[in-house]
């Protein structure tokens, strides 16, 4: 197949919602859908930023936690969390192997709806109402996102767990995803997760679909 699969109908950005399931975590996520995958060798554009990428890894920690990650272009732009507004103090949070990440969790639910390394900031920012219903349009609220200036490197990350997005809107269908080969499977229990161990087509040894 080709290294990108083809993408018929229009990409946008555009708001959604994600949360936990006892909603303790709430959150606002800017995906450009249809997904149009970036090519496997290269999930990177000129300027040394990610493309919006979708994937699925097979090592221990995305597997036995269930994550399908979503990598954002601009996380400070891309990624408003609603509460809690000290995400590294008031959720609880797992560190394993090297103890880079953050793989946080509600302490009520269990539920981890993103993975993060670095430094956030609060914020007042225009909400989508369309996405909340607790913001009048143009009213700003607080939120909590990545700091400005955020380049991802192996300092500074952010991995949405598409698993926790808010189901039933518009636009939104993780069944495509797989149907379509827009998922990326990633092989970081053997490798380093390179051009070379990376594909459309289906996991690695140890994945899932």
């Amino acid at each position: 197949m080709a290294d990108t699969p083809t993408i018929t109908a229009t990409p946008t950005r555009r708001p959604f919602t994600g949360s936990c399931h006892c909603g303790a975590v709430r959150y606002i996520v800017y995906l450009t859908l249809p997904h149009v995958p970036p090519p496997a060798t290269n999930l990177r554009n000129h300027d040394g930023r990610l493309h919006q990428v979708i994937y699925r890894c097979n090592c221990s920690t995305c597997l036995k936690t269930g994550v399908m990650h979503i990598r954002l272009p601009s996380p400070p732009d891309d990624f408003l969390l609603l509460s809690p507004l000290d995400p590294l103090h008031e959720l609880s949070d797992y560190q394993c192997f090297g103890k880079m990440l953050h793989w946080l969790f509600c302490r009520t639910c269990g539920v981890r709806c993103f993975t993060f390394a670095g430094e956030g900031e609060v914020l007042e920012k225009v909400v989508p109402k369309t996405t909340t219903g607790i913001a009048a349009a143009g009213e700003k609220v607080a939120v909590w996102s990545p700091n400005r200036g955020w380049v991802e490197d192996m300092e500074r990350y952010l991995s949405v767990n598409a698993y926790t997005l808010d189901a039933g809107q518009e636009g939104l269908d993780l069944r495509e995803w797989t149907e379509k080969k827009l998922l990326l499977y990633v092989d970081c229990l053997s490798s380093k997760g390179g051009p070379a161990d990376r594909t459309y087509e289906k996991p690695f040894d140890g994945g899932a679909y």
